[in-house]
């Protein structure tokens, strides 16, 4: 699931209106935050935004379909993030409203998630 380095820089001119992007490592992919928000991820040359259930119905009638990962007992699908439409991808003023979009989603959840407990084991 790896994320090509040229599909990367390709992304990366594309959304640079959006502002300064830091770019991570990300399960074999590249994470792409905005003011350190999560808000988009690249798997397999795929461009993957967050979604929340007010943006997913136009992801969906779109044809788009949520990120997903294989396991031993089948496919897992996280429904957290949907592949970008291709239409939107090659429209500039789109992209930036999707994005914009999806940096909002993205940062009201990351304030609604509660921290990380550690159990002693």
């Amino acid at each position: 699931m790896s994320a090509g380095a040229e599909y990367t820089a390709y992304v990366l001119d594309l959304l640079s209106p959006v502002g300064p992007l830091t770019v991570g490592r990300f399960f074999g992919g590249v994470a792409l935050s905005r003011a350190s928000v999560q808000f988009a991820m690249i798997m397999d040359n795929s461009l993957y935004f967050v979604v929340d259930d007010s943006t997913r119905p136009r992801y969906e009638a779109a044809g788009m379909r949520p990120f997903s990962y294989g396991k031993k007992k089948g496919r897992v699908q996280v429904r957290r993030y949907f592949e970008l439409p291709e239409d939107v991808l090659s429209d500039p003023d789109e992209l930036r409203v999707w994005a914009a979009e999806s940096v909002r989603i993205a940062s009201k959840k990351d304030r609604k998630r509660p921290a990380a407990r550690r159990t002693a084991g």
